[in-house]
């Protein structure tokens, strides 16, 4: 896969092609590639696993054979072999995305619970293979009629009217069929959301780092359409490495955290930010004070009210997304409070375990009391 896609990138500086946009999909296809070959590893009966793999390997490959052709038929190079077979494999990139829905669904076990999910895994890989028998079926004609033409990025153009009418199939039939994978991709993803609420304990956390990861690559990419930059595609990454977290259950638990940090320091640099360009603005077009003495006052203000804007800040998320933790450290401050007043030793103890359960719900208790003899 390394080979591969290192092959993918000469090929795409060749063919003058080489974007962040190009680098950002590297890193997330290996990233799919090495949390899937872990997962293949640690637990070979997962399809999951093996799935991942596959769609690394089918994309790098439809990628490389993709810039290829446009070496062949678009650039030139007459004297590569194998062009038409490049042009036919390029084929297989798009519809190999299809895979990632499903991995979604088997999440975590690779079990399809259900007779109605199993004819909708069905009927979405039967629409998915239909997408890529549309696109083999251009190439193959283009190649009959010896009218390739391909764009900068591989796609056909002026191929001849059936090669054209295949590569571009009319809006009565592209729109119902892309509509069709599109819904049923979108079901598996509400499937397991409806399932994690309803979850309870270690599967509950599996499906909250699948939800988490998903999350991010979902804004990753919804603020690369937005912004332009292609580089934010690189969050699509957070998709396989919440997947490979969530099934191997390394530092299950550790997500409740890591989502009330993020929302915390997002939060704090938001108003930090926001606080920051106010007083700039305030004191440069409102007081008239020099733009130097302007920005070295905001940043001053900032750096002093960093630490306890985001204790304040990181209380109220804990409040509502890490419940948990706040509950436990309400805990252990009212019995700290106890703790002043206590005589009793026995009282004592039996209120440290009572703290300790409900602080840490541990599997068992053992206090050890050093006697003064």
């Amino acid at each position: 896969m390394v080979v591969l896609a290192t092959a993918a990138v000469v090929l795409t500086v060749l063919a003058g092609q080489l974007s962040v946009g190009i680098t950002a999909g590297v890193v997330i296809v290996l990233t799919f590639a090495g949390v899937g070959l872990v997962i293949a590893w640690r637990q070979p009966g997962n399809p999951i696993g093996w799935m991942m793999v596959v769609f690394t390997l089918v994309y790098v490959l439809g990628a490389a054979a993709n810039y290829y052709a446009v070496l062949y038929y678009r650039l030139g190079h007459r004297g590569l072999p194998l062009a038409p077979l490049a042009l036919l494999l390029s084929a297989v990139q798009v519809p190999s995305f299809a895979i990632v829905p499903a991995v979604i669904l088997l999440f975590p076990d690779g079990r399809v619970r259900g007779r109605r999910w199993r004819w909708a895994v069905r009927a979405y890989a039967g629409l998915a293979a239909f997408v890529l028998a549309l696109i083999l079926a251009g190439g193959v004609a283009a190649l009959a009629g010896h009218a390739v033409r391909l764009s900068p990025t591989g796609n056909l153009t002026s191929s001849g009217h059936l090669a054209n009418w295949l590569a571009n199939p009319p809006g009565w039939l592209s729109v119902p069929l892309v509509g069709a994978i599109v819904i049923i991709g979108l079901s598996f993803v509400g499937h397991q959301l409806l399932s994690w609420r309803a979850a309870e304990g270690d599967r509950r956390q599996q499906l909250k780092w699948l939800a988490c990861g998903g999350s991010v690559a979902a804004a990753s990419l919804i603020l690369a359409a937005v912004v332009g930059v292609a580089g934010l595609l690189a969050g699509l990454a957070a998709l396989p490495v919440g997947i490979g977290v969530g099934i191997l259950r390394y530092r299950l638990y550790d997500i409740d955290r890591i989502i009330s940090r993020t929302l915390a320091y997002a939060l704090v640099t938001g108003v930090l930010a926001g606080m920051y360009a106010g007083l700039v603005l305030l004191a440069t077009k409102v007081l008239t004070v020099h733009a130097p003495v302007a920005v070295a006052a905001a940043t001053l203000a900032a750096a002093a009210l960093f630490n306890p804007l985001r204790v304040r800040v990181q209380r109220v998320v804990d409040r509502r997304f890490n419940r948990a933790r706040y509950d436990a450290d309400r805990t252990v401050t009212a019995f700290a409070a106890r703790l002043k007043d206590a005589v009793d030793l026995d009282s004592v103890r039996d209120d440290l375990a009572d703290v300790v359960n409900r602080a840490l719900q541990p599997a068992y208790i053992s206090v050890w009391i050093s006697h003064p003899d």
